[in-house]
């Protein structure tokens, strides 16, 4: 029985990162919030098209130079087409006129395509429906492993679940990343990997509790993890590569969605392995818990 990676020993180390991980994400968002994006906040999109490609640092300087600091510059469709958003609560209409008027005077003349005013209000809604899915989606997971595996496991899972949720929404509100609705997509993706990851390594250390009688469940699960290993450090690895492509080569627009993804990913294959194995450690599950019942009449069956 080769036990490579002795991952059981360090699990109370891991347990308080991740508490202290969790307190501070948890305290980030209390106090300071997340820097919500214009799909939550409402403002004003400005679409200006241009001969030829223009730099948008140069937009965004010029914007922030004259009171526009929470705008957002990006390219849309095309790098002839740019599309300005711009943090405004009262659908003021001439804002949008104000900041192509702005970009003519320093010499970025463009043709206009539109300007239109995305209300707060919609933003509240799609994020309420987002907030709701997320929580079904845990509840629908909790039954499901609960089935599937044993109610200690379904635990486990949506900890770890919940662990990467708030730790990737606290990384966005200690460091004043932009939440947007991409943001929020990302979110439930993780939450769909992270199941992914975790019910490998959750019918792996069932399968091996048993057919395995002579080990502790403590080596028992430590057999578990390294036996998933390599699994997990190739879909991580190729994931990632993916993920980094998109986040240093897909532009502007989907920069939050991969970065939250990335983050992701990262968390989400810590918690598969720590998270999950502290709860059923923590919770104390035994080679009985996961015993397969006897058919029905099988005690006759062994009378002579």
């Amino acid at each position: 029985m080769n036990i490579r990676f002795q991952f059981m020993k360090y699990r109370k180390i891991a347990g308080i990162a991740s508490i202290i991980l969790f307190t501070v994400s948890v305290l980030s968002l209390s106090f300071r919030g997340l820097s919500l994006g214009l799909d939550f906040s409402g403002g004003t999109l400005v679409e200006v098209t241009y001969e030829k490609p223009v730099e948008l640092e140069l937009i965004r300087n010029t914007l922030n130079a004259n009171g526009y600091e929470d705008s957002q510059v990006v390219n849309f469709g095309t790098n002839l087409d740019v599309l300005i958003k711009v943090a405004d609560q009262n659908g003021n209409s001439s804002v949008g006129e104000a900041v192509y008027s702005l970009l003519n005077e320093n010499g970025l003349q463009g043709e206009l395509k539109r300007v239109e005013f995305v209300g707060p209000q919609i933003g509240s809604e799609l994020r309420d429906q987002g907030g709701l899915g997320m929580l079904v989606a845990l509840f629908m997971i909790l039954i499901y492993v609960a089935f599937r595996f044993q109610y200690k496991f379904a635990l486990g899972a949506v900890t770890a679940l919940g662990h990467d949720v708030v730790i990737i929404l606290g990384l966005f509100s200690i460091f004043a990343w932009d939440f947007d609705l991409t943001v929020l997509a990302a979110l439930l993706a993780v939450i769909g990997y992270s199941l992914n990851d975790t019910i490998v390594v959750s019918d792996r250390i069932r399968e091996n509790f048993r057919i395995q009688r002579e080990l502790e469940p403590r080596e028992m699960i430590d057999l578990s993890l390294n036996q998933t290993l390599g699994r997990t450090i190739v879909t991580s690895l190729t994931t990632l590569l993916v993920l980094f492509a998109l986040f240093i080569f897909g532009g502007e627009m989907i920069k939050g969605f991969s970065l939250a993804l990335i983050l992701g990913v990262l968390v989400g294959t810590y918690s598969s392995i720590y998270v999950v194995a502290n709860m059923l450690m923590s919770l104390t599950l035994i080679q009985e818990d996961l015993a397969v019942p006897d058919p029905e009449g099988a005690e006759f069956d062994e009378l002579p």
